[in-house]
């Protein structure tokens, strides 16, 4: 059995100074302070005194390797013991083989394939536990926001698609539904009752449906301003009749 240990750096190389000192600050509010996460780099040590890691590069494999707790490129924090694995060197050195050709450097993504994610798949395979859920944490939330917000527009877009499409096929029905209705009504003037034929009441209930139809898809459409000044006209005017009626009304009725 070997130790399989945990290195935990602050990630501190983006070449300014500045930046680098406001990461180690993150850090150690959000890490040191509260608790909640950071931005981290990690690996894995076992079998030995070389650490195994997971960075970008343009070709071959993203995996490599350094002295366990000297990665020159970022700043060391500490290191965790995560357990003790049964694997052998010899399965050791054939899982790192394996991992080698499924992590290519250009594969590398800083939320949702990064050098935590590695470390986690890499502590699974030697059977011990992942690393904590803080070393990864931010990396964790910001691909699921990514995600949501991917899902969120693919529905939202999904959704006005289909609404359009549903609004064109009830259009379309009714007005082959209006059609068909004023036609047949038509049609029947015409001929003469035969059995089995439409009757004048059911006639006229289909000249009533075949008006009611029009009516719905005419409201569908805009109003022109002309169109509503005249409405507002009519009514005005049937509004004065009636009151007009009302009083010669009264007087009739005392005299």
């Amino acid at each position: 059995m070997a130790e399989v240990v945990l290195h935990i750096y602050d990630v501190t190389n983006s070449g300014s100074e500045k930046t680098n000192n406001t990461i180690v600050q993150i850090n150690r509010f959000f890490k040191d302070g509260i608790g909640l996460g950071g931005i981290f780099h990690s690996a894995i040590q076992v079998y030995g005194d070389d650490e195994w890691s997971y960075g970008y590069c343009e070709q071959g494999t993203g995996v490599f390797s350094c002295p366990s707790g000297k990665n020159p490129m970022y700043t060391y924090r500490e290191k965790i013991v995560l357990g003790k694995t049964d694997c052998t060197i010899f399965m050791v050195n054939q899982i790192m083989r394996e991992l080698s050709r499924q992590w290519p450097g250009h594969t590398y993504d800083l939320l949702s394939k990064n050098c935590n994610h590695f470390c986690d798949v890499l502590c699974d395979r030697l059977g011990v536990p992942k690393i904590p859920g803080w070393v990864n944490r931010f990396a964790h939330a910001g691909d699921t926001a990514f995600e949501v917000a991917g899902n969120t527009a693919m529905r939202i877009k999904q959704a006005k698609t289909e609404l359009v499409s549903a609004s064109k096929v009830a259009y379309r029905f009714l007005s082959n539904v209006t059609s068909s209705v004023t036609n047949g009504s038509n049609g029947s003037n015409s001929s003469p009752q035969r059995s089995g034929s439409i009757n004048s009441s059911d006639n006229g209930n289909l000249r009533f449906q075949g008006s009611w139809l029009k009516g719905l898809l005419n409201t569908a459409k805009p109003s022109t301003s002309t169109e509503t000044r005249n409405k507002d006209e009519d009514a005005n005017h049937a509004t004065t009749n009636q009151k007009k009626q009302s009083r010669d009304s009264d007087v009739l009725l005392f005299q």
